[in-house]
C-alpha cells in the first residue's frame, strides 16, 4: 500500500472500489495473512481496523466475482462427505 502521506489516499486506505481488481485480491492477501498476528499481538484499535478493512475489501471482491469458484469441499455437504470418509476409513476390516 502506498505511504500515508501519497496523494489520493485517506489514513483508513484508498477505497476498495478505486482499487484495480489484482490490487484488490492482492490486498486481501496481505490482510489474511497478516489476520492471526494482529489477532494475537495487536492493539485494540488495530485489530478494529484490520476487522474494517478486511471486511470491506471482502465485500467488495464478492460484489465483482458474486460467481467465484467455489470448491466442492468448502461448502457444507463437501465438509459433511469429508467427515463421513474420514471416519469409514478409522472403521476396522
Amino acid at each position: 500500500m502506498r505511504h500515508p502521506d501519497a496523494p489520493h489516499t485517506r489514513p483508513e486506505g484508498i477505497s476498495p472500489h478505486a482499487l484495480d481488481n489484482d490490487t484488490l485480491v492482492h490486498e486481501l492477501e496481505q490482510l489474511h495473512r497478516t489476520r492471526h498476528e494482529t489477532f494475537l499481538y495487536g492493539s485494540e484499535e488495530a485489530l478494529k481496523r484490520h476487522t474494517l478493512r478486511t471486511g470491506q475489501l471482502e465485500a467488495e471482491y464478492l460484489h465483482r466475482f458474486p460467481h467465484r469458484l467455489v470448491t466442492a469441499g468448502r461448502t457444507r455437504a463437501g465438509a459433511r462427505a469429508r467427515g463421513a470418509a474420514v471416519r469409514a476409513e478409522a472403521l476396522p476390516e
